[in-house]
């Protein structure tokens, strides 16, 4: 039996999907119980979307997950504050501003969108910026092994000198299109070949002196180094959604196999895209919903709660109608928990929360573990007398929906409680002069009242 972060259990043979094999493959710490997830996070010229938030909310559970489970876990998530998309935002501003100075607008909005999701920040989030020096250092290293060449300021990586170039994203060599052309594919020796570093070029307002020539990294290498330095070779999860798959992450498995002549991660984990009107959510195709607004207007819980409702590997609808659902489960569990007490379950519900950590321990089955959660609740609605809550509250915990519960910090005081449920009487006998009365009483005490078709919700302003 292992203690970790107030929890006794026995630690569960974990399972993950890893892309690269198409397989699950048993999550195996290098050193004990030591665990290092890398989750490549944002490229910061604009506020994150919705969507963005995903791999933040699934690889923050996961570490949870883990760390319930007895695991030792230091969770990276990378900030992007040098990239071609920056400089071409920064200019397009009105007036056009620094690119440093709007990437560092914009990694300040994403901590703060990010942190109103509530559930802790990763333990290291390098920038790029600051990691300059190791990114120089690996190009070095992979030119001193021939894997890569400068070309007028340029450096490149030579593609087809990795035989295990496309395994990760299985894809055939031979059948590639580079999609690049113009004068960088004339500097190329192959048209396949990838930039390591970029020579500065007019309008660039920031640039680093490297050996070959002043400029700045390429993406892909930004990560490899960022990675190795946080948590070493052979590290046990790299994640990320899907869209990276290739080329970022093909990338930068090739550029560390090449240059250390070791594997960067043993398992590739990629979470799925949230759909929006059927398409992919994308500032590209222009349907995006900031987090920051979703949060305001949704609520944190709901949130995560329609997260948790699909596997992680697939899409996820992001509709009116599966958010409308999803803050209807939140009341549905907020209002029984107000029945609970924080003791052992009765023996009929003993044998549920045991089901639902070996859905998270097979793959992290968070819709799986959800619909135990909702068998404990319909259980728990049939007793005659309150029930324990233990149980409960240590799997709402996992799946960072501890608000839920009566007396979590997000959860409004019976007082607060009282006033809506007044408010709702007011509202039915017409009576519109009390109803503002009591919402603007409820809002001095902290919280937004949102009224449907089947009760109201109160979430903390």
């Amino acid at each position: 039996m292992r203690v970790r972060a107030g929890y006794i259990g026995a630690v569960r043979e974990i399972s993950l999907q890893d892309t690269r094999t198409g397989e699950r493959l048993p999550l195996r710490p290098r050193e004990g119980n030591k665990v290092g997830i890398y989750a490549c996070g944002p490229t910061v010229y604009d506020r994150i979307h919705v969507g963005n938030a995903r791999p933040f909310v699934v690889f923050s559970l996961l570490k949870r997950f883990l760390r319930h489970e007895g695991y030792d876990v230091t969770h990276v998530a990378n900030i992007t504050d040098v990239n071609d998309k920056i400089y071409a935002a920064a200019a397009a501003s009105e007036p056009p501003l620094p690119s440093v100075e709007l990437a560092a607008t914009m990694a300040a909005h994403y901590r703060a969108d990010t942190d109103a999701l509530g559930l802790g920040r990763p333990d290291h989030e390098p920038l790029a910026s600051e990691t300059i020096g190791d990114q120089i250092e690996l190009i070095e290293a992979l030119i001193e092994r021939g894997a890569a060449y400068a070309a007028q300021g340029d450096v490149y990586f030579r593609v087809r000198a990795d035989p295990g170039y496309g395994s990760l994203s299985h894809r055939d060599v031979d059948q590639m299109d580079d999609g690049d052309g113009g004068e960088e594919t004339a500097r190329k020796e192959d048209p396949l070949d990838f930039a390591l570093w970029k020579a500065h070029k007019p309008g660039e307002d920031s640039a680093w002196d490297a050996p070959w020539g002043r400029g700045r990294p390429g993406w892909h290498i930004e990560c490899s180094a960022m990675a190795e330095a946080a948590l070493g070779l052979n590290f046990e999860i790299h994640g990320g959604g899907n869209d990276l798959a290739f080329p970022h992450h093909e990338n930068e498995a090739a550029q560390t196999r090449a240059g250390r002549g070791q594997e960067l991660a043993q398992i590739w984990m990629h979470n799925g895209m949230l759909q929006f009107g059927g398409e992919k959510m994308a500032k590209s195709i222009g349907n995006v919903a900031p987090l920051h607004a979703v949060i305001d207007s949704a609520g944190r819980d709901a949130l995560i709660l329609l997260f948790c409702s699909a596997h992680y590997r697939g899409p996820l609808s992001f509709t009116d109608e599966t958010v409308a659902q999803a803050q209807a489960g939140v009341r549905r569990i907020r209002e029984l928990s107000r029945s609970l007490v924080q003791a052992e379950s009765p023996a009929q519900l003993g044998p549920l929360k045991e089901r639902f950590f070996s859905a998270l321990a097979d793959d992290y089955n968070t819709p799986d573990a959800l619909a135990v959660v909702w068998e404990w609740v319909r259980e728990a609605n049939k007793a005659d007398a309150p029930v324990g809550g233990a149980d409960l509250a240590e799997m709402l915990e996992v799946l960072g929906l501890e608000n839920l519960l009566a007396g979590g910090e997000d959860s409004a005081p019976d007082d607060v409680v009282a006033l809506a449920q007044a408010r709702v009487t007011a509202r039915e006998n017409k009576d519109f002069q009390e109803s503002d009365r009591l919402r603007d009483e409820i809002d001095a005490r902290g919280f937004v009242v949102r009224d449907s078709p089947d009760g109201f919700e109160l979430v903390p302003k």
